[in-house]
């Protein structure tokens, strides 16, 4: 299965809306009497002055890690337009069991096809990746693999051809499969947590503030952390379908295009952001 992040194509869409939709059309209501160049005059004068602090700050890194404990999870729910909602939208991942996933050994490789760019993250992923299901509280074990999920249709046309060419044909069809078991002895050492930081005064200007941190949990000492802040231009407009907090990763810091060499809109560099920043700290064991 493959979990590329769902607002890519819609972040495609939306992206078209990025000149005219931002300057005009519906605003919302709490934006009161300041004129939208007022507004806009305000958040960007803020959000530069957030931006002083963004950046990421790793005080020492750890060779040959198997194993990650992930602290939060993030949902399966995007938040495109809920101004106050602290959801950490700049650090926006895949969701749910996706975003455990993407934390194992070989998901980015067998869910992905063709060269990666000059310059790309490694993405080799963890052995294991472990976490607290919010369900019964317990610590379960997650592994990933490619498993025969089903079979192929053997009437459909292009199946039969293939059986005719070849009379051992591979009928099974696979995925990359996430594995789930009771946690054996402790946890691993080092953590991986994320918290919204904004405040009330920059979410009234549509600003979203996030910090993603790596923790040795044997000492609780934060040994890397990456603070980040994006802007909606729009403030906030939903005219012509824009989603603002897809719209605002076009005005983010760290910039999401100059860490993830894409050509889309900034929203789809923000796939296995989480991943990206963890490798750097804590280096993955290589070999099987």
């Amino acid at each position: 299965m493959n979990f590329t992040h769902p607002t890519i194509l819609l972040s495609l869409l939306l992206s078209l809306c990025l000149g005219g939709c931002a300057a005009q059309g519906t605003q919302p209501a709490n934006q009161g009497a300041e004129s939208a160049a007022t507004r806009l005059q305000t958040a960007e004068a803020m959000f530069r002055e957030r931006c002083k602090a963004a950046g990421e700050k790793i005080t020492r890194t750890v060779d040959n890690v198997e194993g990650i404990f992930l602290m939060k999870i993030r949902p399966d729910k995007i938040n495109f337009d809920d101004q106050f909602a602290l959801t950490d939208p700049y650090g926006d991942d895949l969701g749910g069991d996706g975003y455990i996933q993407s934390f194992t050994k070989g998901q980015y490789q067998a869910t992905h096809t063709g060269t990666p760019a000059p310059g790309s993250p490694p993405r080799i992923g963890y052995r294991y990746v472990e976490a607290l299901d919010p369900q019964d509280g317990k610590r379960y074990r997650y592994t990933g693999s490619t498993k025969a999920v089903g079979k192929k249709d053997e009437t459909a046309p292009n199946v039969q051809l293939e059986l005719k060419r070849n009379p051992n044909y591979d009928l099974n069809i696979y995925a990359y499969v996430l594995d789930k078991t009771p946690a054996p002895g402790p946890q691993p050492r080092y953590g991986v947590t994320y918290d919204d930081i904004s405040t009330k005064e920059e979410r009234d200007y549509w600003i979203a503030g996030s910090s993603l941190k790596v923790i040795d949990l044997k000492t609780n000492e934060v040994i890397a952390e990456r603070i980040g802040y994006m802007m909606d231009r729009g403030q906030g407009s939903t005219s012509g379908g824009r989603a603002p907090w897809l719209l605002a990763t076009e005005n983010s810091c760290p910039n999401f295009r100059e860490g993830f060499k894409i050509q889309a809109p900034a929203s789809a560099g923000q796939s296995y952001q989480t991943l990206d920043f963890v490798e750097k700290v804590l280096k993955p064991k290589q070999g099987n």
